[in-house]
């Protein structure tokens, strides 16, 4: 989700951006270059998805799709995310350049962490896959909301009412997330199951 520019403080702004280029680096390093189409295929979904929103105050609720950017890309869901923001922030002028830092570590650093607690569990049995495919859309998309709510409140304690606000905003969001991570992932183990994480490592095992 969007914050607009002129909100954070330049402490926050700062420290986001620094996280950002870090996290950029690594998914940079970890990419594996046969799958950059997959990268920039994801990226464009991400860019479309969240191109629909709704302005709540400083921020803004749409759908964003990280829980499934994330499960796919891993660390590379920060350079993907970074690449969709940006061109949001110069075609219409959603969130704005130097709100990037902020924006890509709001819904890439939710991305990440749903990768690591959900990737082995999609490849496993339809019923836990499933489940673990609706919870990792529903918790990235808490995540994000979360943080962006700390982002505010670290900027200005006067803020905290509008952070709640963009939580409690989000909870239908979550639950649409879910469904559609969920969708994805059982369609992609019906028709393309190696572009899941990890899917060849698994059936050697």
């Amino acid at each position: 989700m969007h914050i607009s520019e002129g909100v954070i403080s330049a402490p926050v702004l700062l420290a986001s951006g620094a996280l950002t280029l870090a996290g950029s680096a690594v998914g940079l390093k970890k990419l594996d270059y046969d799958r950059i189409a997959q990268v920039g295929i994801l990226s464009a979904v991400f860019f479309m998805a969240s191109l629909i929103h709704v302005p709540i105050g400083p921020s803004s609720v749409h759908l964003m799709l990280n829980g499934i950017v994330g499960l796919l890309l891993g660390w590379a869901a920060f350079p993907a995310i970074l690449v969709g923001l940006a061109l949001q922030a110069m075609f219409f002028q959603f969130g704005g350049l130097t709100i990037l830092g902020v924006n890509t570590l709001n819904v890439a650093g939710p991305a990440v962490i749903c990768y690591y607690l959900f990737h082995r569990l999609v490849l496993k049995d339809t019923k836990i896959a499933v489940v673990a495919s609706f919870a990792c859309g529903a918790l990235a998309s808490l995540l994000t909301s979360v943080m962006v709510a700390l982002s505010l409140i670290f900027t200005e304690e006067n803020f905290f009412e509008v952070a709640v606000l963009v939580i409690t905003a989000h909870i239908p969001v979550m639950v649409i997330e879910g469904f559609i991570t969920a969708f994805c992932v059982g369609f992609l183990k019906k028709v393309q199951p190696d572009s899941l994480p990890n899917f060849s490592n698994q059936n050697q095992a």
